[in-house]
């Protein structure tokens, strides 16, 4: 039979008669198709309303193309592709004209606009937010529009209300450009300041001449650090070239008659030298700051006659379960982690042992009256209140270059009298020299796994994982791509990685515990704080990017990693795996085998604290925390420095910087927003900064919201970023909120907002595994003619063009 006599081609000849309807020849193949799916069996019609229904089915594509290029060239950048979709979905009419369309969009984003804020004002905050978040920027003209759609939204007619926010928008961008003004002018001043002082330095050929000595004189000087060297300048030939301040030269002459008759100190008497003026030598900022001498910084440890037992071994050796019972068992103690999630187990498992205790950590407090034991995290440890017993664990970060300061404040100058200090075999040489600088007596105890780790003998394919399986990636794309592929072939899946937050990322793993999900898919963030029941941990590549370049994965990250394998009790045998084409199970094997990777820089990171910076702005007689840590950066703990390295610090310095042009902060605030833990990528920085000027002119700073979250099951990778991003300008804001209630009074809104968004993370997650697994098994054994194909994964796991070639952080 030819087409033409076909019962879909006869169906759709008889409803275009009926309904007077012309389908484009571009329609017809695909009209053809869905007509021949509606026919019911045997039959060659169907109802003219049926068949407007397929024509509108066809027409729906061209119909979001007209609404989306409309509003492209109308630059209302706030209409996004759900709002189109979601309109002509509500279109039932073939005949619809672009007026009708352009009506239903409407309709559809006023009921959204209506669900971002209880008024017109906190609405254009949440759209803008929104924008923002996707790097783009409204004009005038544009602010000018969104408010008559907010306006008609609300039925708004009154124009005072668009001027309103019209007005205040132009305020905010003025007194933005006026911070930034301000700050230029004096970041200018402070380097010229520095500069002024770097001119005035000269060469050794010049020292003889100042003190009146010989030359010999002042190279033994110099050999036994009794002149100051102001700035040293490497050469490529592993040289130095030495400069020195004349000023700071000159007032060491009344020194030199003790210093040839051998009487003298062994360093100049810098304490008797005046500041003086604006020109303060590096070698008196040192003094001031005192980080080479960081371990006297904390007087209360010092004052204790601590002893210290450094408890190593890898992954399931029981480290925790040691310490923790001697804390439990002690009159006080504190408990340090490395994540505000360990912190709350380890309360957890001091409540469970029936010892009180109180959380701190640096968003959230839990006072517990009475408790004598406190958990925190490390960067929140109390340096003033002894304590009997202390414990910190995850010790091998000292060597993280980010937050490995934190972990050398902490052991440095927790006051317990006994200190217990947990992590893995890495750790030991620099834990060691810390207790050789602290004069801490120390005690070493060696645990070993207490399940078998193993590698497996062969990759394994991506339909070979079983239950129980954890597949370890290295970013969150990587981590949503594994999952959709995942879902797409029926597996119940559960994710974990950095950008989650602690309470989502214990619902999936619980989620994994309890078998609600088969496989656990998870960047390198399940390496710490997170109990987990793993058979088998399977890496999907032996290669991360780690912020600067892409490197072969060390030993101590797959003993990291690998050894969350096994579980004592549960799975008595932990396997460590590689996904088929990413990599050898040889190099597994040999990792797993191999001896800790030696340290080659033993010397602990410090930074200042807020104490170090008051002392050195009163030095140099400056109020600005750009030259304070300027000053710092360049005076500061020399590269050659035996004892100690300064932490790195820029983003403290971006921060600083930024904030220069904000009046009305004094320096001491100024180090507490330097302080906060923004995202750059998420304009953190930029938001920052207008939350410190709304906090110096006396402005409540609101909470972040929440924006627009749609049903679980409809959200797409867009929205779970998003929603992802809130939740960190939330966690920055709560963090404000503890150190200035007074200018972030609203906590409890942020507190409710976070549990929203938590719970909305958690259910599209949770949600989305359930439709992948409903679908699986509706799915029918083989698709016949006119069967529906299969919908794509909500993750697509085809990467973005833009996102090709980018460089990211390492995941955590």
């Amino acid at each position: 039979m030819d087409a033409a006599s076909s019962p879909a081609a006869r169906a759709l000849e008889h409803g275009i008669a009926e309904t007077g309807l012309t389908p484009t020849p571009r329609e017809m193949a695909r009209l053809e198709k869905l007509v021949a799916r509606a026919l019911p069996p045997g039959a060659d019609q169907i109802s003219p309303s049926e068949f407007e229904r397929c024509v509108c089915d066809v027409r729906r594509k061209d119909w979001a193309s007209q609404l989306m290029n409309g509003a492209r060239r109308a630059g209302e950048q706030w209409i996004g592709k759900p709002d189109i979709l979601e309109a002509v979905t509500r279109m039932h009419d073939p005949r619809a004209t672009p007026e009708q369309l352009r009506a239903l969009l409407d309709d559809v984003l006023a009921e959204r606009l209506r669900d971002l804020g209880d008024t017109p004002r906190t609405v254009l905050e949440a759209v803008q937010a929104d924008l923002t978040d996707a790097g783009q920027f409204l004009s005038g003209g544009q602010i000018d529009r969104l408010a008559q759609t907010i306006a008609h939204a609300f039925g708004i007619g009154d124009v005072a209300f668009e001027a309103e926010m019209l007005a205040a928008e132009r305020a905010r961008r003025e007194e933005d450009a006026r911070i930034e003004a301000r700050a230029d002018a004096r970041r200018r001043r402070e380097n010229d300041r520095l500069r002024a002082w770097e001119e005035s330095l000269v060469t050794f050929e010049d020292v003889p001449g100042i003190l009146h000595c010989s030359p010999r004189e002042a190279l033994r000087w110099i050999a036994e650090n009794r002149l100051p060297v102001a700035r040293r300048t490497p050469q490529p030939d592993g040289t130095e070239i030495f400069a020195f301040d004349p000023a700071e030269l000159r007032r060491l002459r009344p020194q030199l008659p003790d210093w040839r008759r051998g009487t003298g100190t062994g360093k100049p008497d810098l304490d008797r030298i005046p500041a003086g003026n604006r020109k303060v030598g590096n070698a008196v900022i040192a003094r001031v700051a005192a980080l080479d001498r960081y371990a006297a910084h904390f007087k209360t440890a010092r004052a204790l006659k601590r002893r210290i037992t450094l408890v190593t071994g890898p992954t399931n050796s029981g480290k925790s379960y040691t310490a923790l019972n001697a804390l439990a068992g002690a009159e006080s103690g504190l408990a340090l982690a490395p994540l505000r999630l360990l912190a709350h187990e380890f309360r957890e498992a001091l409540l469970s042992r029936g010892v009180p205790a109180s959380l701190a950590t640096g968003e959230e407090r839990i006072v517990m009256p009475g408790a004598r034991h406190l958990a925190a995290t490390v960067e929140m440890c109390p340096f003033h209140n002894p304590v009997d017993v202390a414990l910190i664990d995850e010790a091998q970060m000292l060597a993280d270059p980010d937050r490995g300061a934190a972990w050398t404040a902490a052991i440095m100058g927790a006051p317990a009298r006994h200190l217990y200090i947990l992590g893995a075999p890495d750790c030991i040489p620099l834990v060691r020299r810390i207790a050789e600088l602290c004069d801490d007596p120390l005690d070493e105890i060696t645990l070993e796994r207490k399940s078998p780790l193993r590698a497996a003998t062969a990759p394994v394919r991506l339909n070979e994982l079983a239950p129980g399986d954890a597949v370890i990636a290295f970013s969150r794309r990587e981590v949503l791509d594994l999952r959709a592929e995942l879902l797409v072939r029926g597996r119940r899946v559960a994710v974990v990685y950095g950008a989650l937050s602690p309470e989502v990322r214990r619902a999936e793993a619980a989620r994994f515990n309890d078998g609600d999900a088969e496989i656990l898919v998870a960047t390198d963030a399940i390496g710490m704080g997170l109990n987990l029941t793993i058979k088998r941990v399977v890496f999907s590549s032996l290669r991360k990017f780690d912020g600067k370049q892409t490197r072969e994965l060390t030993t101590q990250e797959i003993k990291q990693i690998g050894g969350r394998a096994g579980r004592y009790g549960k799975h008595e045998d932990g396997i460590v795996a590689v996904l088929s084409e990413a990599g050898s199970p040889t190099y597994i094997r040999q990792k797993l085998a191999a001896p800790p990777e030696p340290i080659v820089e033993l010397r602990p990171l410090v930074q200042p604290d807020a104490d170090i910076v008051r002392a050195v702005a009163e030095e140099i007689e400056s109020d600005s925390l750009y030259g304070v840590l300027a000053r710092i950066k360049r005076a500061v703990l020399r590269t050659d420095d035996p004892n100690y390295r300064l932490a790195d610090m820029d983003q403290a310095f971006e921060i600083a910087s930024a904030l220069e042009g904000v009046e009305g902060l004094d320096l001491t605030q100024r180090w507490t927003y330097a302080m906060c833990p923004v995202d750059e990528r998420d304009n953190g920085i930029i938001r920052l900064t207008r939350w410190a000027a709304d906090h110096a002119a006396g402005r409540a700073v609101p909470p972040p919201g929440t924006g627009r979250l749609p049903q679980p099951v409809q959200a797409g990778r867009e929205e779970l970023e998003r929603a992802e991003k809130r939740h960190k300008r939330l966690v920055a804001w709560r963090w404000l909120s503890l150190r200035f209630p007074e200018a972030y009074p609203d906590r409890e809104m942020a507190e409710d907002n976070t549990v929203a968004l938590n719970d909305w993370i958690e259910a599209v997650l949770r949600q989305q595994s359930r439709v992948r697994e409903n679908q699986r098994h509706e799915r029918p054994k083989s698709r016949g003619r006119g069967a529906p194909a299969p919908k794509k994964p909500v993750f697509s796991a085809e990467k973005s063009s833009k996102d090709k070639g980018k460089r990211r952080r390492p995941a955590r």
